[in-house]
């Protein structure tokens, strides 16, 4: 089956009762029992729900993966694959990633005994340099979020299974649409749903998907025991926003690829990240692991004070100032004090995430407009 018929298709059968084309919004916390233990394999909405599950087998099919599982967050998805490590074991991460993982990884999962290193990924001669008996987990964004950087899902597949370890790749920015981590040799691939799967900023939503069945019951136990999971209206919205990924991610990119060449070409533009480019460090990993370029990418300005950033930030008409991406709406964002704000000012420099980097998500309105909004908040 291909790709848009996937999207359309997984996950989706008739309701049995009435035949309904769309999966019904199963708003229902319990579920009534022939005799104890007797059940039609839902006892409890917290450990399954019929319009969850239809979710989870839809993201499944469209990441070529065997199982899913859906999360009330993806922050919850990435707590979920932290919680199979132990005491003392290691993870070897990304140094440019969400804020809010790094958060997660720093300030509550390093207090129990977890070690991370966050290392630069796009050179796979550092992860080999860190991993030792004890790393159980490598955690990888492609692209990264903000910079964009490119890290080779496949080298660091081989590094892991050399040394018996696992590989989480967070395909939030890149979308199914344009990477499929499982087949280039990840064993669990993370989305914030929230972001281009739900895609009309509607919906909070994170999800794993994964082959291994031994895998997948761990990760089962852990989400039934933890109890962050979706409600049936989040897994409803998701699935609607499913069906029409494919349209939108084309125009998104389109778009993306628009607004790229029209900064780095703007003389008060200082740099511009965004995979796209030729020249681009990992241009050619990008290349070969992707579909295309995407509609994410970050920029500074030739006057790098955080003065004329903030005239940008506050200037535009139709890219809005706010949190999140992957919706159908331009939106336009500062790192520094929004998304990454939780790392320390000394790291995000030394990575590479100045004061004045501004991110943007760019959405699927006419790309012209888009471009002279830019015009006028840059001018």
């Amino acid at each position: 089956m291909k790709f848009a018929t996937k999207l359309i298709h997984s996950g989706a059968e008739p309701d049995p009762s009435t035949g309904a084309i769309m999966t019904p919004i199963y708003q229902t916390s319990t579920y009534v029992q022939a005799a104890p233990g007797k059940n039609k394999g839902y006892e409890y909405a917290r450990s399954q729900n019929p319009t969850r599950k239809a979710l989870e087998e839809a993201v499944a099919a469209i990441e070529n993966g065997k199982y899913g599982l859906c999360f009330s967050s993806g922050v919850a998805a990435t707590d979920a694959v932290i919680k199979l490590l132990q005491p003392g074991d290691e993870v070897i991460a990304g140094n440019d990633m969400y804020g809010g993982t790094y958060r997660l990884f720093t300030k509550l999962f390093e207090k129990f005994g977890i070690i991370f290193h966050f290392v630069d990924m796009q050179d796979t001669k550092n992860v080999q340099s860190h991993v030792n008996r004890n790393t159980r987990l490598i955690w990888a964004e492609t692209p990264t979020n903000p910079l964009m950087n490119i890290v080779d899902i496949a080298a660091v597949a081989a590094i892991a299974r050399q040394n018996k370890a696992l590989v989480c790749v967070d395909n939030t920015f890149a979308s199914p649409y344009l990477q499929n981590p499982l087949d280039l040799g990840a064993d669990i691939v993370l989305h914030s749903a929230t972001k281009y799967l739900g895609g009309h900023s509607d919906t909070i939503h994170g999800c794993l998907i994964i082959n291994d069945v031994d895998l997948r019951e761990k990760l089962y136990f852990i989400q039934k025991s933890s109890g962050a999971v979706p409600g049936p209206m989040d897994c409803f919205l998701v699935l609607r926003g499913i069906k029409t990924l494919h349209v939108r991610m084309e125009r998104h990119c389109e778009n993306g690829e628009k607004i790229a060449h029209f900064l780095r070409t703007h003389p008060k533009v200082g740099k511009v990240f965004w995979c796209g480019f030729e020249d681009h460090p990992s241009h050619a990993i990008a290349k070969k692991q992707m579909r295309g370029f995407g509609g994410m990418l970050s920029f500074t300005l030739s006057d790098t004070s955080m003065e004329a950033a903030m005239k940008v930030l506050t200037s535009t008409k139709i890219f809005a100032l706010a949190e999140s991406l992957g919706g159908v709406e331009s939106l336009i964002n500062h790192p520094a004090t929004m998304t990454h704000a939780s790392i320390p000012r000394e790291e995000r420099m030394r990575n590479g995430l100045s004061d004045s980097l501004i991110r943007l998500s760019v959405g699927i309105e006419d790309s012209e407009d888009l471009v002279e909004d830019l015009k006028q908040a840059i001018d």
